[in-house]
């Protein structure tokens, strides 16, 4: 699943943490995101502190390991269309194909 698309306009990183997060809603570990988001720790941890800023993203101690969360905002009704277009669905669309 992906995060909402007014949440995607973002960089890189923050995009790929967000879209991992709202896969899995229990929560990840700084570790795991490290290996979803397939970036340096550096980069990990600057896209950590800007969705945190922004009060994108929720952590908890668990077992004295940090779990991070997204925060409700992010994540996409599962009622709701989420799928973005791909050109051959506005293509097929726009000439019924």
């Amino acid at each position: 699943m992906r995060a909402k698309r007014e949440f995607r306009d973002r960089g890189d990183v923050e995009v790929a943490i967000l879209d991992a997060l709202v896969d899995r809603q229990e929560g990840l570990t700084v570790f795991e995101l490290r290996s979803h988001a397939d970036t340096g720790i550096d980069e990990l941890e600057d896209a950590l502190a800007a969705l945190n800023d922004d009060g994108l993203i929720e952590t908890e101690t668990e077992d004295g390991r940090l779990h991070i969360t997204p925060d409700e905002r992010v994540v996409p009704d599962p009622d709701e269309d989420n799928h973005e277009p791909t050109f051959f669905d506005r293509l097929r669309e726009r000439f019924g194909l």
